[in-house]
């Protein structure tokens, strides 16, 4: 008979290994853990307060609705195994893979092409920092260090070597080692280093999940065609044609871009994918004389995007929103969007810090009625049930898990392989 001390042991053995194990299947069930309950705890009284608070301790499943921002990098080093496996787990439906290329053109998970130098180890290998770009450069009186470091730089295999940190800088660097640092105070590195991921490997991870895809395709920081021979639509083709070779079905990738002409190749090319591909809308810093708040000033217009075939736009989360009366209300933007019958998607709650101060760039729009961290649940609020949004990026999906499993928004993600 099993002593005490032997079912304590195996009991912990279970709890240790358990997650593990569960790591790499299919479940809908997620884990919010206490971040929600805090933000709900932040707000005033009221009736958004009474009914978060009523879904505390609830169950709850993964949600379409919840979308994993480059993983859950609010904590986790963006676009690592143990990234995606966090968003996974605390109930992202939908997870996503920024795609870059290598300089063997093989493709793989980066925020952008060229920044290696800020979230990889890259600049402590020497062998490898030699072939960046532009390899590091120490402040000196009066200039930044600097560096820039491709994935076009190196091969899949010397990518691969690399570990994954949290995404910073520390600009004032007299060394490669300390330009590692620089890291948001309201980040950490207690989950550094983590595994890099290729295009292939995330949809392998994320299939197992039985989540669905939203994959980025970067705009390239080098001349294309890449060497001379590999355009932007056979980066844009390959990218696709890495779901059809694993068998996943086009309903389930959300394939996104910033280039509006990526949108158009996949909805000419790949009608299936097509149907479901997101025009990442940041024209507020490409198109001189955007106002959100001016539908006129939008080139092209709502209307002339969605009778091209475009049926989901994603901006950025200020632009959908404004005040009013000292209240979160839509702005003429997502008015006009709705009027067109495009669906929206936005980006990136939790990628702000602490909103005591305004927000910064995400909030813009309101930030003279930001100043406490319950705010982004007020902006759920309104993004949800007067903006219509099908989904929320977002760098701690608890929170948008959370979320949408109360206000029964979005469907339970499948748990089919």
């Amino acid at each position: 008979m099993a002593s005490r001390k032997d079912l304590w042991f195996l009991a912990l053995l279970s709890c240790l290994t358990g997650p593990v194990l569960a790591q790499e299947s299919a479940s809908t069930s997620a884990e919010v853990g206490v971040r929600p309950a805090y933000l709900v705890d932040t707000l005033e009284d009221g009736p958004l307060k009474e009914k978060l608070a009523s879904c505390i301790g609830q169950p709850m499943e993964a949600n379409d609705w919840s979308i994993g921002h480059r993983g859950a990098p609010l904590q986790f080093s963006e676009h690592s195994r143990q990234s995606y496996t966090a968003a996974a787990r605390q109930g992202a439906g939908v997870i996503e893979c920024d795609v870059a290329f290598t300089k063997d053109r093989e493709l793989v998970c980066r925020h952008a092409q060229c920044d290696l130098a800020t979230t990889t180890d890259i600049l402590t290998r020497p062998e490898l920092a030699a072939k960046c770009t532009n390899p590091f450069s120490p402040a000196t009186d009066g200039a930044e260090a600097t560096a820039t470091c491709c994935t076009s730089d190196l091969t899949l295999a010397e990518f691969r070597s690399l570990n994954a940190k949290m995404d910073s800088s520390d600009k004032t660097a007299t060394t490669a080692e300390a330009f590692q640092g620089g890291n948001a105070s309201w980040r950490t590195t207690l989950y550094s280093p983590g595994t890099l991921m290729t295009h292939k490997d995330s949809i392998d991870l994320i299939k197992s999940f039985g989540r669905k895809f939203t994959p980025e395709l970067k705009t390239p920081e080098v001349a294309m065609p890449f060497e001379g021979d590999y355009s932007q639509e056979d980066y844009a083709r390959q990218m696709i044609e890495d779901y059809i070779a694993a068998g996943v079905e086009p309903k389930d990738v959300y394939p996104q871009s910033f280039n509006l002409d990526d949108v158009r190749f996949w909805i000419r090319e790949y009608p299936e994918f097509g149907q479901q591909a997101v025009y990442l809308d940041n024209r507020d810093e490409t198109l001189e004389g955007l106002d959100p708040m001016k539908p006129e000033t939008f080139e092209p217009s709502m209307q002339a995007l969605a009778d091209e075939g475009v049926q989901i736009i994603a901006p950025p989360l200020w632009m959908l929103v404004t005040a009013k009366d000292g209240e979160i209300v839509p702005s003429p933007y997502a008015e006009a969007a709705k009027a067109a019958g495009l669906d929206i998607i936005t980006w990136s709650l939790e990628r702000s810090g602490p909103l005591a101060s305004g927000g910064g760039w995400y909030y813009q729009s309101i930030s003279d009625i930001t100043d406490s961290d319950g705010d982004m649940l007020k902006l759920l609020d309104v993004l949800a049930n007067q903006v219509g949004v099908i989904g929320v990026f977002s760098d701690w999906p608890a929170t948008t898990t959370f979320f949408a499993n109360c206000m029964g928004l979005g469907q339970t993600a499948s748990a089919a392989q």
